[in-house]
């Protein structure tokens, strides 16, 4: 029986649209600094004329690297994951990388089970936008190829770098905006009790001290069904309140509209991560801002650095910033 698919142009096809050589076409795309710049786009030309596109596995068995990295996130219905993991793609676009993303769902099997797909794709390092993933599950992985967790988890093996926001830091600059504002009863929402979060409710804590004040325990608000928690929050006689990332934030400035406690009227409210979607709601979001491309970016300049053999482990910490806008004011009298 006849096969009347069109037969897929070849490295040799190329050579001979272009006038050159097989191992000068080779060379060319490949990025090789020994081909003059008029060659390459000659090449590259003739290349896209006739639809060539390289084999990156074939290419990949010979030089024994694929170009590719694994991107994991908690939840890429958090904006602050999936606005991490596009510095993390940006960054490796410039570096001539492309990326596999995959989404834990808030899963930490899931996640597991991404890293080992990674690794069975043969990407040549991993960037985890994810305090979950479990620690001997990371410890294995690193074994096998270079691991960068942008986060806070629990425990860290030590062959693996890190890369997170300054969380006590970022709380201490929402508070001291409170507290110029002029208000005295401030809270702290969390739906989360991992070390980020616990970190933010030190820097609330200390910065409420620093201010003669009293702190609160951090009321637990679910992100999602919570509004009896919410409810009691936003009535509960605080002027102002630090959520521990803006989804939550959200959720209260909703919630307070909703059942009549609107921002920043009768109660001020800070979110944390300063994602697009804190400039996008309204009130606009006052937010924390984690500088996510930054953290995305150094984790890609990390993992680059251990692909190319670095074996001392770094470990970085990026000082967040504050984004005032129209969430929070003076406290009514």
């Amino acid at each position: 029986m006849s096969n009347d698919r069109p037969r897929r142009p070849t490295i040799i096809d190329v050579a001979a649209e272009a006038g050159v050589s097989k191992s000068l076409v080779s060379l060319a795309l490949r990025g090789d600094d020994g081909v003059s710049e008029t060659t390459r786009r000659r090449i590259l030309a003739a290349a896209d004329r006739l639809g060539y596109r390289s084999n990156t596995v074939a290419r990949a068995l010979v030089q024994g690297r694929t170009g590719q990295i694994g991107v994991i996130v908690t939840d890429l219905r958090n904006p602050y994951h999936s606005e991490v993991a596009l510095g993390v793609e940006k960054a490796a676009e410039d570096a001539g990388l492309g990326t596999f993303l995959a989404n834990g769902r808030r899963d930490a099997d899931r996640m597991a089970a991404h890293v080992d797909s990674l690794i069975g794709h043969n990407v040549e390092g991993l960037v985890v936008v994810s305090s979950r993933v479990d620690t001997a599950v990371l410890a294995a992985a690193a074994e096998r190829l270079p691991v960068v967790v942008v986060g806070r988890p629990e425990i860290l093996p030590d062959r693996i770098d890190s890369v997170a926001g300054d969380d006590e830091s970022g709380a201490r600059l929402a508070v001291e905006h409170l507290v110029s504002l002029g208000h005295t009863d401030i809270a702290f929402a969390s739906a989360s009790t991992r070390p980020a979060a616990r970190a933010r409710h030190r820097g609330y804590a200390a910065a409420l001290a620093d201010a003669g004040l009293e702190a609160a325990e951090a009321v637990a608000v679910p992100i999602e069904g919570g509004t009896g928690e919410a409810d009691d929050l936003l009535r509960g006689g605080a002027t102002a309140v630090l959520s521990n990332n803006d989804l939550l934030a959200v959720e209260l400035l909703n919630r307070g509209h909703e059942i009549g406690v609107v921002a920043p009227d009768r109660i001020s409210i800070v979110g944390y991560d300063n994602t697009e979607l804190a400039a996008r709601v309204w009130p606009r979001l006052t937010s924390v801002d984690q500088r996510r491309t930054a953290l995305g970016r150094t984790a890609l300049s990390m993992l680059s650095e251990r692909i190319a053999g670095r074996t001392a482990a770094r470990r970085e910490v990026i000082a967040p910033g504050l984004v005032v806008r129209d969430s929070t004011a003076t406290p009514k009298e």
